[in-house]
């Protein structure tokens, strides 16, 4: 009788003629590259595959180099507008320096004044009581602010601290009705008062003397005095002088050079030797 099943080569016999085939492949292609077209045919069948599979990958390498260089470029902007400011700051006082430069050389003796600390602000808020000129930048005590402290932008004055917070403060704008400030013509050195007028962009300099040598045009710098704003920082220019004799002053208006009605990055500046947060953030 024959069996049901007829007994094959054992497990073992199979792997080895396996084993043999194997290696018999391997050295064929190794030496005569027979599979060569094979390969070839498979991995372009399997290239849309493997692109699809590392497709998400690549999107998120693409996203993170991305967001990375944005970071960077956003971190950079910030140093260059710090820089920019804390330049065009000094640079404010250069025509006055240049106009001061006779009396300066008879004073050869005296102390100069150093470089003042300074750190950069950003615009928050504008306050919106209409009796009020104020505006709320991002800088408090934290960052060694304090009450009083001028403010200018990258062309004049922009006002001063007049309340602190941990990390906001609130700025009084040069035009508002209750701040004044001494300023001098750069051009005589005759010394004033700048009141603010109520109006954004509108300065009252009062007690002028019909006899004064102001004139239209003329530039309006702090004097020093008052002991608040540093002396030699541009405040404005004189818009219109009307002499009426029925009056017993002059009519002056002025108009500030600071970019009252469109502020966005702001210069605190210190007192001397008092260290102040420069930001570098």
């Amino acid at each position: 009788m024959k069996p049901i099943f007829k007994r094959g080569p054992s497990l073992e016999a199979r792997l080895m003629i396996v084993v043999v085939f194997s290696l018999a492949l391997l050295v064929s292609d190794g030496l005569y590259g027979i599979f060569t077209p094979v390969r070839s045919v498979l991995t372009t069948f399997v290239s849309p595959i493997q692109y699809i599979a590392s497709l998400p990958a690549s999107l998120l390498n693409a996203s993170s180099n991305r967001i990375i260089s944005q970071e960077e470029l956003i971190a950079e902007n910030d140093l260059l507008i710090q820089q920019m400011m804390a330049l065009q700051a000094d640079n404010q006082r250069y025509q006055s320096l240049l106009a001061e430069n006779e009396q300066l050389r008879k004073l050869l003796d005296a102390p100069v004044q150093t470089a003042l600390p300074k750190t950069v602000a950003e615009l928050m808020a504008v306050d919106n009581n209409p009796y009020s000129l104020q505006v709320l930048i991002n800088k408090g005590s934290l960052s060694g602010v304090y009450n009083s402290q001028p403010v200018i932008d990258d062309q004049g004055i922009v006002g001063q601290i007049v309340d602190v917070a941990q990390t906001t403060s609130r700025v009084l704008l040069v035009s508002d009705l209750s701040h004044a400030i001494p300023v001098r013509i750069l051009r005589n050195n005759l010394r004033l008062i700048a009141n603010g007028s109520g109006e954004l962009n509108a300065l009252n300099v009062r007690h002028v003397a019909h006899s004064a040598d102001i004139a239209e045009g003329d530039i309006l710098v702090t004097s020093g005095l008052g002991n608040i704003f540093p002396e030699g920082y541009p405040v404005a220019v004189i818009a219109s002088v009307v002499r009426d004799e029925g009056q017993p002053f002059a009519t002056v208006k002025a108009t500030p050079l600071a970019r009252l009605d469109r502020l966005r990055y702001l210069l605190l500046l210190g007192r001397e030797n008092t260290p102040l947060e420069t930001r570098n953030e």
